[in-house]
C-alpha cells in the first residue's frame, strides 16, 4: 500500500499533536520524552517571560510569554520559530483578540441597557422580565414559514440540513434577531428620554488595577465602571487566552516533530521518502471490507448512501485513519528517545465568586467546597450528571455545599417553565424530588405535565400553580441565565468547583476537583 502523497504525510507527521499528558517538564504535562527529561534537566527553571504591555490598541487580554518556548535536545524554539508566514500565528492571535475589543464596546451597551431597562420597570412597578415581554417580545411580529423558507433559501449553501428538518430553528433565529433590534429600538428610546450619553467614545482596557475604577457611564445616577465591564469579559478573555494557547501549542508541536524528524533523517542518512516508507507506510494496517462494513454498521444513521455506494470511500477514509495511527506512533517513538522541555504555558482558568444565596443547596452551608451547577432540565447531558452530583453530595456530606442554579436552553422549549417549576416546588420544601420526576421526563415538560408532577408529590396544588401561572419565579431564572452568562456558562451542565470550572463531568473527574479544594483549603 502506497500513500496517495508522502510529501502530505510528512506534513501530517510535523502536525500532528500529541494529548498533553504523561510527560513532566518544569510548567506542563507533554508526553514522556525518555532520558533527559527528569533530573537536572527537567528541575531547570523556565526562561523569563515577556509580558505583553497593555496599551489603549489592546485587547487587555494579553498573558505573558517565555521567551523560549521549548528546549529539544539542547536546541532552543523561540516564537520566531513558530511565528512563520505558514502558521500566521501572529494573524490568528490579532483575529481572536478583536473579539475582546468588539466585545468590551457592546458590554458597555448592554450594561447601560439594563439599567434603563431596570429604572423603567421599577417606574411602572413591573419586573424587569414584564417589561421586556411588553415592549419587545410582544410587539415582535412571528417569522412566517414563507419568510423563514426565503432565509434558507438565501443561507442552504451554509446549512447542512433540509428546510424541513430546520425550519423550527430558522423561525427562533429570524424571532431572536427581531427581538433584538426592537429591545434597542426600546433602549434607544429609553436613553434619548433620559438624556443619558456614556462618558467615553470608546472603551480601552485599563492600564493599572486604579484605572478600573474609571467611570464610562451613569445611568439615573448608577455608575459603570472600567471594572465593570472587565469583570463580565473575564470568560471571554480567557477563552481568547485558551485559543491563542492552542494554536501555539500546535505550532510548537509541529516545529518539535518536523525537528525530530530531520534529526532521524540525517542519522539514518536516508531520505524522507524512504524514512516515512519504512516507519509509516509498511506498518500501516490493511483495511478490509469487513472493516469499512463493520465501520458502516455503526455508524448508517449519518452516512447517505447504502454500503455499496460509500464501500470505495469508506476504505479510503479509514485507509487514511490506519496511516494516521501509524504516523502518530512513529512522532511518539522519536518524541520518546528525545530531551524536550515545554515553558509554554496553559493559561489558568479564572475563578468566579458565585453568588448562592436564595438557591437550592444540598449539605453544609458553611463548607469549605462549593459545587455550583447551571442546569436545564430538558438537557440529556444534565439528566446524566444528575445522578453523579447526588452520588457525590451524600458521599461528601457535610464536607462540602451542592448549589444548583436554572441555565435553560433557548433551544429547550420548555426547560424555563421547567425551572420555574423547579422553584415553585421549592417553596413548598421538594425541590430536590421534582428536580428527580423532571430529569426521568425530560420529553413531557408542557406546563400540564409539571403541574402533574406537583400532584404526584403531594404538593398543595392551587400554591403551585398560581406561583407557576404568575411568572413568580420568572425574575430567578432570568438572573440566574445572566449570572450564567457572565460565569462563562456556554452550555448545560456547567459546573463549578469553588469557584473555577470544571470541564470534565465525570465522577472521577469532579471528586478529584473537589478533594484538589479541600486540600487547597487546609493549606490556607
Amino acid at each position: 500500500m502506497k500513500p496517495a502523497s508522502l510529501n502530505a504525510l510528512f506534513l501530517s507527521l510535523i502536525v500532528f499533536t500529541l494529548p498533553a499528558r504523561g510527560f513532566t517538564s518544569q510548567t506542563q504535562t507533554r508526553p514522556n520524552a525518555g532520558k533527559g527529561t527528569s533530573g537536572g534537566a527537567g528541575q531547570s527553571k523556565p526562561p523569563a517571560a515577556s509580558i505583553a504591555s497593555t496599551t489603549e490598541d489592546s485587547c487587555g487580554c494579553e498573558s505573558p510569554t517565555p521567551d523560549v518556548l521549548a528546549i529539544v535536545n539542547g536546541v532552543k524554539l523561540t516564537m520566531k520559530d513558530i511565528d512563520t508566514p505558514e502558521t500566521k500565528l501572529s494573524e490568528q492571535t490579532a483575529k481572536l483578540e478583536s473579539q475582546v475589543i468588539t466585545a468590551r464596546q457592546q458590554q458597555l451597551d448592554l450594561q447601560v441597557n439594563a439599567k434603563l431597562f431596570d429604572a423603567e420597570a421599577k417606574k411602572r412597578g413591573i419586573t424587569t422580565a414584564k417589561l421586556l415581554e411588553q415592549e419587545v417580545a410582544a410587539k415582535v411580529v412571528e417569522p412566517t414559514e414563507a419568510e423563514a423558507q426565503a432565509f434558507y433559501d438565501q443561507n442552504k449553501t451554509q446549512i447542512a440540513a433540509e428546510f424541513k428538518d430546520v425550519k423550527g430553528e430558522v423561525i427562533d433565529h429570524l424571532r431572536d434577531q427581531r427581538q433584538q433590534e426592537q429591545s434597542r429600538v426600546f433602549a434607544e428610546r429609553l436613553r434619548a428620554a433620559s438624556g443619558m450619553k456614556p462618558l467615553v467614545n470608546e472603551v480601552v482596557p485599563p492600564s493599572t488595577p486604579a484605572e478600573r475604577a474609571r467611570v464610562l457611564a451613569s445611568v439615573h445616577g448608577q455608575q459603570i465602571t472600567s471594572g465593570d465591564i472587565e469583570e463580565n469579559l473575564r470568560p471571554l478573555i480567557f477563552k481568547v487566552r485558551e485559543a491563542v494557547h492552542k494554536s501555539r501549542m500546535g505550532a510548537l508541536d509541529a516545529r518539535i516533530n518536523l525537528m525530530l524528524l530531520e534529526d532521524e533523517v540525517r542519522r539514518r542518512q536516508v531520505s524522507s521518502e524512504a524514512l516515512l516508507q519504512t516507519e509509516v507506510v509498511a506498518k500501516t494496517a490493511q483495511v478490509t471490507e469487513a472493516n469499512a462494513q463493520d465501520f458502516y454498521n455503526a455508524n448508517k444513521n449519518q452516512i447517505k448512501g447504502d454500503f455499496a455506494q460509500v464501500r470505495a470511500q469508506l476504505i479510503q477514509y479509514l485507509q487514511q485513519r490506519e496511516q494516521e495511527k501509524a504516523a502518530a506512533a512513529f512522532v511518539a517513538q522519536l518524541r520518546k528517545g528525545a530531551t524536550i522541555q515545554i515553558f509554554l504555558k496553559a493559561p489558568e482558568a479564572p475563578v468566579y465568586n458565585i453568588t448562592v444565596d436564595d438557591q437550592p443547596v444540598k449539605g453544609n452551608e458553611n463548607a469549605s467546597v462549593t459545587v455550583v451547577e447551571f442546569t436545564d432540565f430538558q438537557c440529556p447531558a444534565c439528566a446524566q450528571t444528575h445522578p453523579v452530583l447526588d452520588r457525590i453530595a451524600n458521599e461528601y456530606g457535610d464536607r462540602i455545599k451542592l448549589v444548583v442554579r436554572d441555565y435553560p436552553l433557548k433551544q429547550h422549549a420548555n426547560a424555563f417553565k421547567a425551572a420555574e417549576a423547579a422553584e415553585a416546588a421549592r417553596e413548598q420544601g421538594k425541590y430536590w424530588e421534582y428536580a428527580t420526576i423532571l430529569f426521568s421526563n425530560q420529553s413531557a415538560l408542557e406546563t400540564s405535565k409539571l403541574k402533574e408532577y406537583a400532584t404526584r408529590l403531594g404538593l398543595d396544588r392551587v400554591r403551585f400553580d398560581a406561583a407557576l401561572d404568575s411568572g413568580k419565579f420568572t425574575d430567578k431564572v432570568q438572573r440566574d441565565l445572566a449570572d450564567g452568562n457572565r460565569f462563562g456558562a456556554s452550555g448545560t451542565p456547567t459546573i463549578y468547583v469553588n469557584g473555577r470550572e470544571v470541564t470534565n463531568k465525570s465522577y472521577e473527574a469532579l471528586k478529584a476537583a473537589i478533594e484538589a479544594a479541600i486540600i487547597a483549603g487546609a493549606k490556607r
